[in-house]
């Protein structure tokens, strides 16, 4: 019997960007998701809004609890958002111009 594999830990993360805007996604994991953002094959907002850096990541375990997060996160006023991203701040990485 082969050993299970385990599945991988899903995330929920928030990207600053061009122009002070903020993007929200999922992904298993952060830093090559940030990656293909900067040189263009992340999400059509982050093409039109450059990331600048990682604001915060969380761990959630399952893709079903990471996409509940995100929903929810993408919900709040700004405000609230930033605030969730101090408490679960991403160590500073900025994009490569």
């Amino acid at each position: 019997m082969k050993p299970r594999r385990r599945a991988p830990a899903w995330y929920v993360y928030m990207i600053e960007c061009a122009g002070n805007r903020i993007y929200t996604g999922v992904t298993t994991d952060v830093a090559e998701r940030f990656r293909k953002h900067c040189s263009g094959r992340g999400a059509a907002f982050t093409r039109i809004n450059p990331p600048v850096r990682v604001l915060a990541r969380k761990r959630c375990g399952t893709r079903s609890a990471a996409l509940k997060a995100e929903y929810a996160l993408k919900q709040r006023p700004r405000p609230e958002k930033l605030a969730w991203a101090r408490q679960w701040r991403y160590p500073h990485r900025k994009a490569k111009p």
